[in-house]
């Protein structure tokens, strides 16, 4: 057998080992929740590259359900924090407070915040002052928090999942731009259906939901995390990533009408990086070796939907970033 025919033979084994292996969590997960594919594909994607996800559903859609759900099937810390207005950043991070050392002299001594989780929930973000918002970002955007003057890592992996409701505006504070481009995906969670939501019923009814175990340790993912990031990309596929984030900005050459006419701003280059990364990981549970522009394609909506700004024409005519989407998809040649 030659080189060539080995790397391939090595290759496909370990996407066959990262499908089974991410395919029993699915399973795992689907006994706990009911429906729901196409979101707990999206917070997989999500977890297997490292990156954090907005929940945006009303009251009552299994939200919190679904994130603990995640975190017991990975065997992960599981932390969660409930924002409100008067939410202090110390109440997340920690804080330091005045002890003694092993020789009885005083020292003020850090006490860990909910932060030092593998998954934290952030739970109704949006109700949390500013201040409080931009604690959790340098969390999420440089893994570690400092605190008097001194910085402390965050335990790997370490994944934020907020939540926010999309019908209740009063006393919540909009999430600042920059902090919802840290978020990779928004995820929006729908309402079941009719036979989805008596199967619902008739599970909550019967006793405490019992949530899912996994043999899959922490080493083991941050292994399959690896994969994903050491899966070839086809330059045809970074081409369309790119491109579909430049047609998003209207002072771009590459802008697409109904961005110039209906977008404030268009997505960054974390939206492309992000297009790709997730295409990635969509192979993978695919059980593919390499990613195709149709991966870009299945996940450009919940990737760019938080990250177009419409302008206020677009509110005018009733056009969300959505349906800019749509066009920009049907526009811009795979």
């Amino acid at each position: 057998m030659s080189v060539a025919s080995e790397e391939v033979s090595l290759a496909t084994e370990r996407v066959e080992e990262f499908t089974s292996r991410v395919g029993s969590i699915r399973e795992s997960l689907h006994k706990v929740i009911v429906g729901q594919n196409e979101t707990i594909d999206e917070l997989l994607v999500c977890a297997l590259t490292g990156s954090h996800a907005l929940l945006v559903g009303v009251p009552g859609l299994a939200k919190t359900l679904m994130v603990k759900a995640l975190a017991s099937a990975f065997d992960w810390e599981f932390a969660r924090v409930q924002f409100t207005p008067d939410l202090m950043p110390s109440d997340i991070t920690g804080y330091e407070l005045l002890g003694r050392s092993d020789d009885g002299e005083p020292r003020m001594v850090f006490r860990e915040g909910p932060v030092f989780a593998n998954l934290v929930l952030a739970d109704e973000i949006n109700r949390a002052a500013p201040k409080t918002q931009s604690a959790l970002l340098e969390s999420m955007a440089e893994h570690h928090v400092t605190v008097g003057g001194k910085t402390y890592d965050l335990p790997a992996p370490f994944l934020v999942i907020a939540t926010q409701n999309p019908i209740e505006q009063e006393g919540t504070y909009p999430l600042p731009e920059a902090q919802l481009d840290r978020f990779m995906m928004e995820i929006r969670v729908g309402y079941p259906t009719p036979e989805q939501e008596q199967q619902v019923v008739a599970m909550t009814t019967a006793g405490p939901t019992k949530m899912p175990t996994s043999a899959l340790d922490k080493e083991m993912f941050l292994q399959l995390q690896e994969l994903v990031y050491a899966t070839p990309l086809p330059p045809n596929v970074s081409a369309y990533a790119v491109a579909l984030c430049g047609a998003s900005r209207p002072d771009d050459p590459r802008a697409a009408a109904i961005t110039k006419e209906y977008l404030s701003w268009g997505a960054g280059p974390r939206g492309s990086q992000n297009l790709v990364l997730a295409a990635k990981a969509r192979a993978l549970l695919e059980g593919r070796t390499t990613p195709t522009t149709e991966d870009v394609r299945a996940v450009a909506h919940p990737i760019l939907r938080h990250r177009l700004i419409v302008n206020h024409r677009a509110i005018g005519d009733s056009i969300t970033s959505q349906e800019v989407i749509d066009k920009l998809l049907s526009e811009v040649p795979a």
